[in-house]
């Protein structure tokens, strides 16, 4: 499972990514926002209603969520988010140290000055990580939160036993690895190894154009931060309704059934949190069931 969730990262690992920022931005999606830019990440702002909170995952655009702002924007005020260094946006506070936690407090401090809480939040891969960081730090400030395949301990996941401290060498050798490669790589050269991300082909190549124009140095310290930042003492703490949405993972070959034992026994502690399974799909849920993930988000919405 860990290679499957790290396909981007260790693809970027092996290759190499282009630092260099475009021009314009590859991820406005709408050309009726706002967009407010932060120190560690933007937001961009559009439509009318409840507000609802979005957040993408690992060398990841906030392009990920836009069949659903599409479809949602006429019945929200739908918050965007893009962190900084991830997907072309320039790197700015995230060029140096931690990127995990003080993205996620730069987020839930924007929550408060912008007056979104108890705010409604959506995260995907580490997106959703950070929303449980915040679930767990931060519980007043969330009403409620659903989280798209992520784990409370990702470096975790291929031994129960593993701690932050166990897997600290392998992680940091991972991330000094990406910050000193120099080669350039392309989209093209990313996209064999997207088939952990996603089934269907045009998604393998977005993403795999996402990570072509990540800054290596930050995908690399915040996957660092991801595989060493263990939630899972405070699981059993947790009062925000969550959840979690997750693949069987059927298209890559794992067992049909395993993933429905494996998500559940990682989740037991938290009495909050209610998972859905979502059949033939991998990591990016949203992207390979659509319908199936617009009917688990509108019950959610719905709650």
């Amino acid at each position: 499972m860990l290679k499957l969730l790290t396909g981007l990262a260790l693809a970027l690992l092996l290759t190499g990514a282009a630092t260099a920022q475009p021009a314009s931005d590859p991820n406005r999606l709408f050309a009726d926002s706002r967009l407010v830019v932060r120190d560690r990440f933007s937001d961009e702002i559009v439509g009318k209603g409840p507000d609802l909170v979005f957040i993408p995952g690992l060398a990841s655009s906030r392009i990920t969520w836009k069949a659903t702002a599409e479809r949602l924007r006429g019945r929200y005020r739908l918050h965007l988010i893009q962190i900084a260094g991830f997907a072309g946006e320039p790197a700015r506070a995230n060029a140096t140290g931690d990127v995990l936690i003080p993205t996620a407090e730069a987020i839930d401090a924007y929550l408060v000055e912008q007056k979104l809480t108890p705010a409604t939040v959506i995260g995907h891969s580490l997106g959703g990580t950070t929303v449980l960081y915040l679930a767990e730090k931060h519980p007043a400030h969330l009403k409620k939160a659903l989280m798209v395949d992520a784990l409370p301990f990702f470096g975790g996941m291929r031994d129960p036993n593993a701690t932050a401290d166990s897997v600290r060498p392998m992680a940091a050798k991972m991330r000094d690895a990406m910050a000193a490669s120099t080669t350039p790589v392309t989209a093209a050269d990313l996209a064999p190894q997207m088939k952990a991300m996603s089934k269907d082909p045009a998604t393998q190549l977005m993403v795999a154009q996402w990570g072509a124009i990540s800054d290596r140095t930050v995908v690399g310290r915040a996957m660092y931060d991801d595989l060493t930042l263990d939630l899972r003492p405070g699981l059993a703490s947790i009062t925000t309704p969550i959840v979690l949405v997750y693949p069987d993972n059927t298209p890559l070959g794992v067992p049909a059934g395993l993933m429905a034992k494996v998500y559940p026994a990682l989740y037991a502690p938290a009495p909050t949190v209610k998972l859905v399974l979502v059949a033939n799909a991998q990591h990016f849920v949203m992207l390979d069931q659509p319908a199936a993930f617009d009917a688990a988000l509108d019950a959610f919405l719905a709650q």
